[in-house]
């Protein structure tokens, strides 16, 4: 296998590493509504604590596109 396949592969399997941030984002913002739902009043601190933790698991997701881009582009 030459070198610019294994790179590819390799960046191909980072790009994978989104899925996961995709499906905590999914859990996150579910169990959100739900508790939203459930208990209206504390609607204020579930979407702070929903804001706080949305912006924890992008920056996953970033991370693992950036490490695609870097070893496609080396």
């Amino acid at each position: 296998m030459d070198p610019q396949s294994a790179k590819l592969i390799a960046a191909g399997l980072a790009a994978i590493a989104v899925l996961g941030p995709g499906i905590g984002l999914g859990v996150l913002f579910g169990n959100a509504v739900s508790a939203i739902g459930r208990n209206p009043s504390a609607s204020g601190e579930i979407k702070s604590t929903t804001l706080f933790y949305f912006a924890l698991i992008e920056a996953l997701a970033l991370f693992a596109l950036g490490m695609a881009f870097i070893l496609k582009s080396s």
